[in-house]
């Protein structure tokens, strides 16, 4: 027979077990069913065939900050999102896929125009909500400006919905 001490000591550990398990199960049931267990996008690596060239092109052209390069690569940032650039073989995608950076309506033509008089190649002329330029980097990677957001996006959709648009 358990003194009180021990019962109390053994009611604590199997609550702790317990606990545990049941933190498990609950994570597992979240996870099984879809539950958001990514909290965000961490960062974005693209493959460059001249470092050089491509650090200036996203630090001096698009503003990105320069935080450390070697051999093989660089990290940037540009806000609190973590961009690498990595020497390798470079294989643009043929594809609609693309990165887009935000960029505030004011600041949208003065960057537009630097890009322009830089001799940057546009792949696209934007045909969506919000003012939009796609061009290419030094690689030939696809890349867009956009102002707006995913709300103001959703927004223009209930005016001019997509073909087969269905609102999940």
């Amino acid at each position: 027979m358990l003194n009180k001490g021990q019962f109390q000591a053994n009611a604590l550990t199997n609550n702790a077990v317990t606990n545990n398990l049941l933190s498990v199960v609950i994570e597992r049931h979240r996870f099984c069913k879809g539950g958001n267990v990514l909290s965000g996008l961490n960062h974005i690596t693209i493959a460059v065939s001249d470092l050089s060239t491509s650090l200036a092109f996203y630090t001096e052209l698009l503003g990105m900050k320069a935080h450390v390069r070697w051999d093989g690569g660089a990290y940037l940032s540009l806000g609190g999102f973590w961009f690498c650039l990595s020497c390798d073989e470079v294989s643009p995608s043929h594809d609609y896929s693309h990165i887009a950076f935000d960029i505030a309506k004011p600041d949208f033509p003065a960057l537009v125009a630097r890009l322009r008089a830089s001799g940057v190649r546009e792949w696209r002329q934007n045909r969506s909500e919000g003012e939009s330029c796609y061009f290419l980097d030094p690689d030939g990677h696809k890349l867009e400006i956009h102002c707006g957001s995913l709300q103001s996006r959703l927004n223009s959709l209930k005016t001019a919905p997509y073909s087969g648009l269905v609102w999940l």
